[in-house]
């Protein structure tokens, strides 16, 4: 009788836990789905069960059935945004979500200068940290920091990983170019945004692509991890197997990216690295060629081994703008710090990127965008005429001595520039030193001040004539 009653105990407890609805961490109270779309919502329950999915917003009940390993998948139609809403699940129990809002979703991924926090890293400030802190409170922002995890698998999980509304407690551990974004999007489009940061400092960016996009690059070995084996956060594929894998398939706008650092010395093929990772996270998504916004590195003064390799890593993501569809770049050579490879204005990149969002996206027009690029020269004499595309209304320094530009002649020596903002033309430069110019550079430094803007106040992306290779 004793153990009849044990086997009847233990068959109720697995039957229950078998019944139960378990949903991924992305599904949960304070979440946010994606405004006036099919979203896709998963999860388990007990192998081949009927589940009902009831949202508030239109009183309408959606059924999935689970397969034989209790999976189940249904896409929702979300309405204009709005909230706060309920969502109920009911099986053999019943499952509420609450506080679900509906509106617009980002992912926010990379490495260091995205995770940068509002609060800051040991001895380097956030700038105006304290002010942004005390204007945190608004429940229509709300945040979802993907915990650091490495992988040699694909995961399907984010653990301790929760939506929370912004709060000063919240922000503050928070991506600040992600939250300020978020900011800057919650109060020009007056809806409720989510942003989803997913973030590891000094990563590659191999590391966060899957096994199917680096298969067109060798020197990018995948390493065939034994069971214990240490994975470390630099290795192919593991952080997208452990911290973007599980976000795919969740309803977003888009994706914004702040990375590259780690890949200096892969400046001459980074760009095809960034048209991978895009076109496979794209695919894996299949909701469409969401857009990517994404910032170049950081002005810094590198150790003299690697310093020449940075703004040719710019250049690299510079030549990724034309070839990656749907896609902006941020330029932030006047944003930087020769001291620290984490600038504390983290605000002026993340209002770069809102420019790029307001004005491509979601159709607000007159706001400028893009930065100004390289046009033209024209070469009379010894002096040197440059012109730019992107600057309609001609360009500036802000009433500052133009420091950024260089001249070299035909030893390939180059020399500070003189130059003078021309209407209509753009620049004219000049040098004592070169007498006959060959080619020309601008702000083609590792740590250097960006001073030259077109009228709206975006800088010039960085440049050169030349295709010098890295002195050896």
């Amino acid at each position: 009788m004793k153990k009849f009653t044990l086997l009847v105990l233990f068959l109720a407890i697995h039957l229950g836990l078998s019944a139960k609805i378990r949903l991924p961490e992305l599904f949960s109270d304070n979440m946010v789905l994606q405004q006036q779309s099919k979203v896709a919502f998963w999860g388990s329950a007990e192998p081949n069960a009927r589940i009902s999915i009831t949202t508030s917003w239109n009183k309408k009940t959606y059924t999935a059935l689970s397969d034989g390993k209790g999976n189940f998948r249904v896409s929702l139609q979300t309405p204009s945004a709005g909230g706060p809403y309920n969502i109920v699940l009911k099986t053999t129990e019943s499952l509420t979500l609450k506080n679900v809002l509906i509106g617009e979703v980002w992912v926010c991924s990379g490495q260091s200068n995205m995770g940068m926090m509002i609060k800051g890293n040991v001895n380097q400030p956030v700038l105006n940290s304290n002010d942004i802190l005390m204007d945190a409170e608004n429940p229509n922002i709300r945040l979802f920091k993907v915990n650091s995890a490495r992988s040699a698998t694909e995961l399907n999980t984010l653990e301790g990983s929760s939506w929370k509304e912004a709060s000063a407690l919240s922000v503050r551990d928070f991506s600040a170019v992600a939250y300020l974004y978020a900011k800057i999007l919650n109060k020009k489009l007056n809806v409720p945004v989510g942003v989803i940061m997913t973030t590891v400092g000094g990563t590659k960016i191999e590391a966060w692509m899957s096994k199917e996009s680096l298969a067109d690059f060798p020197q990018k070995k995948i390493v065939a991890y034994e069971k214990g084996a240490k994975v470390t956060s630099n290795s192919p594929t593991v952080l997208f197997n452990a911290m973007v894998n599980p976000l795919i398939g969740y309803g977003i706008k888009g994706v914004i990216w702040y990375q590259g650092e780690g890949n200096r010395f892969d400046h001459e093929y980074y760009d095809k690295l960034m048209v991978a990772l895009v076109a496979d996270w794209r695919k894996k998504w299949n909701i469409g060629d969401w857009p990517f916004y994404y910032a170049q590195i950081a002005p810094f003064r590198y150790n003299k081994s690697e310093s020449e390799m940075v703004p040719r890593l710019r250049e690299a993501q510079s030549r990724a703008l034309k070839v990656i569809p749907n896609s902006g770049m941020i330029v932030s050579m006047d944003a930087g710090n020769e001291s620290t490879i984490h600038p504390p204005d983290k605000e002026t990149i993340s209002k770069r990127m809102a420019y790029w969002a307001l004005s491509k996206t979601y159709g607000k027009e007159g706001i400028s965008y893009q930065s100004p690029t390289y046009k033209a020269m024209k070469i009379s004499s010894d002096s040197v005429y440059v012109s730019f595309d992107n600057c309609v209304n001609g360009m500036t320094s802000f009433d500052r001595e133009i420091k950024a530009f260089e001249i070299a002649g035909a030893d390939n020596v180059f020399y500070p520039a003189n130059a003078t903002l021309l209407p209509k033309v753009g620049v004219l430069l000049t040098s004592k030193d070169v007498k006959q110019p060959v080619n020309i550079r601008y702000g083609f430094k590792d740590w250097i001040v960006g001073d030259v803007y077109n009228t709206e106040g975006l800088p010039v992306d960085p440049f050169r004539t030349d295709s010098l290779p890295v002195k050896k």
